[in-house]
């Protein structure tokens, strides 16, 4: 493809491509879920197992998929009918257009999918039929075992399939803890991991007490439900916590034999209590699958040692991990399984069809999509070379270097090929990736990268891998590839000792240690300050384990058999996750030798000279700037205490517009005659008929609206005072009427009675009112998270494509432009004396809650300032920089003086002070007049 990006990541797609004989065109729609079926490749019958040309006879759909897809549009479109009040509530946050950090649409649309399964109507699910999961061998035990529900949903590498377990995780959570009898949900949560790696990692995701959860970081979770989301119970593990425990071998006086259902239970399960009802996620799902019982058939198979191996562990880890579920939702109940996997097919020892996928899917974003939509890097491969051959010797390297083997040194049915003479062959194709990777390197060197661009190479065997691992390590490739005494930056992944570092075996203490520092080295690859930092290339067997998100892959090469799609998608799958998630219109690239990709769109290899890809910048808190450093409050809400008397300053409240020009008042319709084409207008036959809103005004009379809105304001108070303050509530109303409230366009007043006037009357209004401290009341003050108190820009720690500015006088290396203005506010703040330091509010988490039109919404202001007044205290000021202000701009106005009137009368924050800036050239007078008008005595 020339451009393969062509759908934006947080929309449904909307174009795809397709291949007509050979040739690649748009289609302006989505594409349909499915999978391709491709005929198994590798004969260990012959001498030489060598790949044969793929041919792709059939594209079956997955026409449940497809279906449910279309449903869950419909159901979204009529705003989620037959959900819960808690449920809508989510959906709204996760799908509102002003978030900071905006959701993948793959993402909104697997957990829509889930919560579609179970909570929409009956009627709009009718006909979709799910298959379950049950033991299907009538002579297995496993027969005393009932079915289990799963859902699978099918998503991309790198497409941020941990957010959606999360979303969907607080989906239940918080379902069951305001819906206790509701059996549609579980506060019990179980997650089920492949590995340690992955098991550490949602460990800290997915739990909401750990710092680092994705309920704060992505901002899943409104703020206000956060503390019941801790009420939930729930438990991380791996596989290998689920293997049953046996003592009828050993000698002890007291032998307890196999441990029964119930006690397994009591033993795995004890984070859990006695929750019942047990929501299970299955992360890398493709591990949880049922054996087939002939196992003979594979004894027949000759496989060489290391095959032979990696099967017999597949075979157990499944039948572990779907035995576990089984013992699970016999004793404790299981409510479903959710299933997340980028490649949920069956592989052979599931004695299915090999590749088939898992027949529960019932959500579908694929690697292509993600391509698409530039959520992953782009795989460019071979198209071409200059041997005159009509296929690239290094798009299929394994076949290429067997053919070129003498017969001795090929690998035989049940022998291994010679490692030495494999190097030998290969050692081109390496040589010359490793010089894409050499240019990379000193491209990131030029642009003050921290961590190098990492090579990874993926062997056939152990023993392959030794000798590459050597023949790089020792400087026979690169200098830069090297290893030394006191430095290591070519890493050989020995895949037994990662094994036990993963299972936590009973091995030597030596053997342990080993092991988990290789464990920790592998899994901070690309991670500033952490011991693989600096790693520049990896030697592996197979595939680097699940769970490993390193951002800095630039380069793979494969030394191998492919011999299924499915093992290409996963080793790719390795080098695309991006480094940058600010632009995806910028696409970024992996170069990929010897992976015979097919079924993916792929960047065209160029013939001119390549263009390095842009790489990000670093932002964050610099430690040698700790004196700039700015401190601000984190508020939930106010303490309201209104007893009797209440007061609002109508002059600083926003006005209100009535404009025709945002609600129609009049409207002009016609008959319908004939057939039209394109838009409707005025001209030709029929009648013309002026429609208005008088009818509604008659029912819904101005006094009427004044007295409903300040009956919602006067709700919100507590009941003992409401019939003290309604009178004054009622006075403010009609203040902010005739003084505040501007019509436009020949609208009428009575345009309030409308929903969207009043709740922005409601909530502007609700801003305002304050207790009248001369009259005796005490002033309104606010609430500090328990958890979180003060925020702070040593927090700041991201990396951006887009374009930024270094700073002098913020704590904060770099100021990310998305406009002129920004680049010259800084620039203003830089040289303006009294500026002590400066931030701006990228990545801060500094927000303001405020309410817009019935819903509450995150308001984050430009900048803060420290300032230093004229007697020498100090004074923060929230800057807005605006052009164009609109009714929502007014909302969070109001908002945020009601913030800093709080915070200034709680005094342990500091002075506050709220500016609006029209253009930076007035910036120095805004501050200056702010100067004067701050109190000087106080000081910060």
């Amino acid at each position: 493809m020339d451009k393969p990006i062509i759908n934006d990541p947080f929309e449904e797609p909307s174009r795809h491509y397709v291949f007509e004989e050979g040739q690649p065109r748009l289609v302006e729609e989505r594409r349909p879920a499915g999978f391709f079926v491709a005929p198994r490749t590798r004969n260990h019958s012959t001498p030489v197992a060598v790949e044969q040309l793929i041919r792709y006879d059939d594209q079956p759909s997955l026409a449940p998929v497809n279906e449910i897809r279309r449903r869950v549009n419909e159901w979204r479109r009529a705003g989620y009918p037959g959900t819960t009040k808690i449920t809508k509530e989510l959906l709204r946050h996760w799908n509102a257009p002003t978030r900071e950090r905006r959701l993948f649409f793959c993402q909104r649309e697997a957990a829509e999918t889930m919560i579609w399964l179970i909570e929409a109507p009956a009627a709009a699910k009718q006909g979709i039929i799910i298959p379950i999961d049950e033991p299907t061998d009538p002579q297995s035990l496993e027969k005393e075992y009932g079915a289990i529900r799963r859902y699978c949903c099918k998503m991309a590498t790198a497409s941020g399939k941990t957010v959606v377990m999360a979303m969907l995780i607080a989906w239940s959570v918080l379902n069951k803890i305001f819906n206790k009898q509701d059996k549609r949900f579980s506060d019990a949560i179980l997650i089920m991991c492949p590995s340690l790696t992955v098991k550490r990692q949602n460990a800290e995701r997915l739990i909401p007490s750990s710092p680092k959860n994705f309920y704060e970081r992505f901002d899943l979770v409104p703020r206000s439900l956060l503390t019941a989301l801790s009420k939930g119970r729930y438990l991380v593990t791996n596989w290998h916590f689920f293997l049953s425990e046996d003592d009828s071998r050993t000698r002890g006086v007291v032998q307890r034999g196999e441990e029964s259902d119930s006690a397994f239970c009591r033993r795995t399960l004890r984070e859990l209590g006695e929750k019942e009802n047990i929501l299970v996620i299955n992360d890398e799902a493709h591990h949880a699958y049922r054996p087939a019982q002939l196992v003979e058939q594979f004894r027949q198979l000759k496989l060489l040692a290391d095959e032979k191996e990696q099967l017999e562990e597949e075979i157990e880890e499944a039948t572990v991990w779907v035995g576990a579920l089984d013992r699970i939702n016999k004793v404790r109940g299981i409510n479903f399984c959710a299933d997340f996997s980028a490649t949920p097919f069956f592989i052979r020892s599931t004695g299915r069809p090999e590749g088939s996928p898992f027949p529960w899917i019932v959500s579908d974003f694929s690697l292509i999509d993600a391509i698409e939509s530039g959520i992953t890097k782009i795989p460019r491969v071979p198209v071409d070379d200059n041997s005159g051959q009509p296929i690239p010797r290094y798009f299929r390297i394994w076949q290429w270097v067997m053919e070129r083997l003498p017969w001795a040194d090929r690998a035989k049915a049940a022998r291994k090929p010679n490692p030495e003479a494999v190097l030998r062959q290969a050692e081109g194709a390496l040589a010359m990736l490793a010089s894409e990777w050499k240019k990379t390197f000193e491209h990131f060197k030029e642009n003050g990268s921290q961590v190098p661009p990492v090579m990874i190479v993926v062997c056939n065997n152990t023993d392959l891998a030794e000798v590459v691992h050597t023949h790089i390590a020792r400087g026979n490739i690169f200098i830069e590839l090297q290893n030394t005494e006191n430095k290591e930056v070519t890493l050989r992944i020995d895949s037994k000792l990662l094994r036990e570092a993963e299972s936590k075996l009973d091995v030597a203490t030596t053997r342990v240690d080993a092991a988990e520092k290789l464990r920790e080295k592998v899994n901070t690859i690309g991670k500033i300050g952490e011991s693989g930092e600096q790693i520049r290339s990896i030697v592996s067997v197979s595939m680097l384990t699940e769970g490993w998100d390193a951002q800095n892959v630039t380069q793979i090469l494969g030394l191998r058999a492919f011999d299924s799609q499915l093992l290409c998608e996963q080793v790719v799958g390795r080098g695309l996750r991006r480094t940058n998630y600010d632009d995806f219109s910028q696409p970024e690239y992996v170069d990929v030798y010897g992976v015979p990709f097919e079924v993916i769109p792929v960047q065209k290899a160029s013939l001119k000279k390549s263009v390095p890809q842009r790489l990000p910048t670093l932002v964050k808190a610099l430690p040698e700037r700790k004196n700039l450093e700015i401190h601000f409050p984190r508020v939930e809400g106010y303490i309201f205490d209104v007893r009797r008397k209440i007061k609002a300053d109508i002059k600083s409240i926003p006005p209100l517009y009535i404009d025709p020009a945002k609600e129609p008042t009049e409207v002009v319709v016609k008959d319908t005659v004939g057939v039209r084409v394109g838009r409707p207008d005025r001209l030709g036959p029929g009648t013309e008929v002026i429609e208005t809103r008088n009818p509604f005004h008659k029912m819904h009379r101005l006094q009427t609206s004044v007295y409903e809105i300040a009956a919602q304001i006067t709700s919100k108070l507590r009941p003992d005072v409401r019939p003290f303050v309604f009178q004054q509530v009622l006075e403010i109303v009609w203040q902010y009427l005739e003084k505040r409230v501007k019509v436009k366009g020949g609208a009428v007043l009575e345009e309030v009675a409308l929903k969207r006037y009043m709740d922005t009357i409601v909530s502007r209004l609700c801003d305002a009112i304050q207790p009248d401290i001369e009259a005796g009341e005490s002033p309104i003050l606010p609430r500090i998270e328990r958890y979180r108190p003060v925020g702070s820009t040593s927090e700041v720690l991201f990396r951006t494509l887009k374009e930024v500015h270094g700073t002098v006088r913020s704590h904060v290396s770099h100021i990310v432009v998305d406009s002129g203005w920004e680049h010259s506010i800084a620039f203003q703040l830089e040289k303006i004396p009294d500026v002590i330091a400066y931030v701006k509010n990228d990545r801060l988490d500094f927000t303001i809650q405020y309410e817009y039109e019935g819903a509450m919404h995150n308001y984050i202001p430009d900048y803060i300032i420290r300032l230093r007044l004229d007697d020498t205290s100090e004074a923060n000021l929230i800057l807005e920089v605006k052009g164009f202000e609109d009714e929502q701009d007014r909302a969070k106005k109001a908002a945020a003086q009601r913030w800093i009137e709080a915070v200034n009368h709680h005094g342990g924050f500091g002075k506050w002070a709220l500016r609006e800036c029209r253009s930076p050239y007035t910036l120095p007078k805004i501050l200056e007049k702010l100067k004067q008008e701050l109190p000087q005595s106080r000081k910060s």
